[in-house]
């Protein structure tokens, strides 16, 4: 138990929870790791060794919270190929002992940031195939037709059967009574005892019940007799030894005369790679199980794991690996630390030496509802149905996975799911590589290329097709404040188009966020914001193109990345903005994001409900004749907080000090005062229900209302400022009128007419 978890507070129920769950652990596992042996052509005590050494020795050098070690069904055809090959048990062990040496190196050069870069998609599909293999595995078990050693987890099993023509010969009729009784039994108990909160909830878990209820019951058949008695196969089965110095005399050692045999190196070399691998697939997934969502170090597991493997080596034990059946079981039984990993190893060591009597009276069919009820969880339906929905990109390598799997073992699914996933990442990377938007009338047509997080040689070809689309004359803006990787050929690439090709084209590059790049020197060649040199190009028409562009973009969600500081630095000894906007004080309503401006482009005239007033309309005759705006733009918004109250005051012919306490208000009410009388007098039954003789003033008028005080409020400013009317008349500046809605974020520009 880590540092950080006693200083957290590691309770006596945290205790009892984590015995408990490794007690149920070792349950499972004892036939796991017969049953491994078995289908490795190994002595059965060396599953049990490797079980011991995962219990004990991985988890006490282990980082992970919830993975429990042990022999794994996924290397059974390569323990066997590598047995035969060698010649020798003796032969195959000093491979074990040298592959964990090999591991430890790996975790010392930080080889676990290996398992960082398996998709999402491939771990979920692996938790789900192994439930899958549960559930179909263990199926025959339940019923009592027990052919095949529990453990046996390839699709091709060593009877010539399948996985599925083995379902077959057991729904033909091999089904033992007694067994599948205590089969169902044990399943009815665990759905139950999870439906009721309380049990749910209490320090034991059912499975630990399951597996009592499966002894009792398996003695009270035996008295049955028949098809009733639960014996022999049914039951584990663990070697027993009459004593200590027999158990101690029947563990083998590695045949250290065979040091200098290549082949022993090259059997060490796949062990130790494809355990390596496995062991950071199945810790990735666990973690994912974790319900408290903590992370396993994977280089440590890579240490942890070599330890065992030497250890396992060394005293004659199958190479052990983090195992998803054992560490699913873990998790489903509540245990809070590693604790239940060495619980269960101690519980192991006992088994073989002084309770092997005793474990042998466990049905499997017990161990298999338990195993089944847990392939349920794995491969719940809300999976399939949340990866559907997460689309083709995450679905496809994911049911791939899984089917591959069933069909034939883990190593050779996850290495199809992993092709599948990179296939599909290659298709996104020539597809999306990049995210580019044409400003085509702001600023001095800016064509913005923003980069994403990974820009890795697969980039190379799309970034040098969008390099050489770009026109001659035009501003071109890389953008890579997103990026945390660019490739050095594709850094080459840009800084060979900017210094050269660019050059030559006339095309002005600016590289946003490479500064931490080298060899880029100053990547500022223009300036991304309103200046008097671009200010004099923009006609009128161009600037109203630039804010219904601004806000289309804003409203799609597709803002243009901007570096802001540079900005604030570029404008700091003067300003050029190519509008001014006056638009109510409502906080729903900032114009510069509205319009998906930058810093120095608009003057921003804010008074409530948008109406002209001195001072604001002495700010706007500034921003015409002095800083040469080419449009003031009135802006108004759907449900105006103040045309609505104007609106209920005007119509109740309530005074405004009174009702609002506010002396200053009164001058708002009167500006849009002008709206509401022409609205009542055409329409007085909209504003007073007569049912109740009050004011009613809906939405739907509102809205009407403020676009006719916006309508006002232009032509106010043209009667009441010369100098804008003058220069409006002289097509120097346009002044037009729009209206904001509130819950799309789309403007609409009223007519100019």
């Amino acid at each position: 138990m880590s540092t950080a978890e006693l200083k957290q507070g590691y309770s006596p129920s945290d205790f009892l929870r984590d015995f408990v769950s490794g007690l149920v652990v070792f349950l499972v596992a004892v036939p796991l790791c017969l049953g491994i042996a078995l289908a490795s052509d190994a002595p059965p005590l060396s599953g049990l060794i490797a079980g011991i050494v995962g219990g004990t020795v991985v988890a006490l050098f282990s980082g992970s919270h919830t993975s429990v070690s042990g022999p794994a069904a996924g290397l059974t055809a390569i323990v066997a190929a590598q047995i035969e090959s060698l010649g020798t048990l003796e032969a195959f062990f000093l491979a074990v002992m040298i592959a964990g040496i090999m591991q430890i190196i790996f975790g010392v050069l930080k080889g676990g940031v290996l398992s960082s870069y398996f998709p999402s998609s491939v771990i979920k599909g692996l938790l789900v195939a192994i439930g899958v293999i549960l559930i179909l595995k263990q199926i025959p078990h339940l019923v009592g037709h027990d052919n095949d050693f529990e453990g046996e987890m390839s699709f091709q099993q060593p009877d010539n059967e399948t996985t599925f023509s083995e379902l077959g010969l057991t729904f033909g009729g091999d089904v033992h009574l007694g067994a599948l009784v205590i089969g169902l039994i044990s399943i009815a108990f665990m759905i139950l005892w999870n439906k009721i909160p309380r049990l749910k909830a209490s320090l034991v878990p059912a499975p630990l019940l399951v597996v009592l209820l499966g002894i009792g019951l398996a003695l009270l058949f035996q008295s049955f007799g028949g098809q009733w008695a639960v014996t022999g196969n049914h039951l584990v089965d663990i070697p027993v030894s009459e004593t200590p110095k027999e158990l101690m005399a029947s563990l083998m050692h590695p045949d250290f005369g065979r040091l200098g045999d290549y082949s022993i190196y090259i059997a060490a070399f796949t062990i130790a790679v494809v355990a390596s691998l496995e062991t950071l697939l199945n810790l990735e997934a666990v973690d994912k199980l974790d319900t408290q969502k903590r992370n396993s170090p994977p280089s440590r597991e890579l240490i942890a794991q070599g330890l065992g493997n030497m250890t396992c080596g060394l005293i004659g034990g199958l190479p052990v690996t983090s195992v998803i059946v054992r560490s699913s079981v873990n998790v489903n039984s509540g245990s809070k630390s590693k604790v239940a990993a060495l619980v269960h190893g101690v519980f192991l060591i006992a088994s073989v030496v002084i309770l092997p009597a005793y474990m042998n009276m466990i049905p499997l069919s017990a161990l298999a509802a338990i195993l089944l009820v847990t392939g349920f969880r794995l491969a719940s339906p809300a999976v399939f149905k949340q990866m559907w929905k997460e689309g083709k990109y995450q679905f496809i390598p994911f049911i791939v996975t899984v089917i591959v799997i069933v069909r034939t073992d883990l190593l050779i699914g996850i290495l199809v799911g992993l092709a599948v996933a990179l296939l599909f990442i290659l298709i996104s990377n020539a597809r999306r590589p990049l995210r580019r938007v044409i400003d085509t009338k702001s600023l001095g047509n800016v064509t913005h290329v923003e980069l994403g997080s990974q820009v890795s040689f697969l980039n190379r070809a799309a970034i040098e097709g969008v390099l050489e689309g770009v026109k001659p004359g035009t501003r071109l803006q890389i953008d890579a404040t997103d990026s945390d990787y660019i490739d050095p050929d594709v850094l080459s690439l840009i800084r060979e188009f900017r210094n050269s090709v660019a050059t030559k084209r006339k095309i002005l590059v600016n590289l946003v966020g490479f500064d931490r790049f080298p060899y880029f020197g100053d990547p500022i060649q223009f300036l991304d914001h309103s200046s008097r040199e671009t200010l004099s190009q923009l006609t009128i028409g161009e600037v109203l193109e630039v804010l219904a562009d601004g806000n289309r973009r804003f409203a799609e969600n597709r803002r243009l990345n901007r570096d802001l500081l540079r900005q604030v630095k570029s404008t700091a000894d003067g300003q050029s903005p190519m509008a001014a906007i006056l638009s109510c004080i409502d906080s729903r309503v900032p114009a510069e994001l509205v319009f998906d401006l930058g810093v120095g482009d608009i003057f921003s005239v804010r008074v409530a409900g948008n109406v002209i007033g001195t001072k604001s309309l002495g700010s706007l005759e500034y921003a015409v004749q002095v800083a040469g705006v080419k449009v003031v733009l009135v802006l108004g918004h759907t449900r105006c907080g103040a045309v609505t109250s104007s609106a209920e005051m005007v119509a109740s012919e309530t005074k405004v000090a009174e009702a609002t306490g506010c002396k200053n208000l009164e001058a708002i009410v009167d500006e849009v005062r002008p709206c509401v009388m022409e609205r009542l007098n055409l329409e007085r039954q909209r504003f007073f229900d007569s049912a109740t003789g009050t004011v009613s003033v809906t939405d739907d008028l509102i809205d009407e209302l403020a676009e006719s005080n916006v309508i006002r409020s232009v032509q106010q400013m043209l009667h009441r400022s010369p100098a804008i009317a003058e220069a409006v008349a002289q097509g120097k500046v346009a002044v037009r009128g729009a209206i904001y809605d509130v819950k799309t974020g789309q403007v609409r520009f009223l007519s100019s007419e």
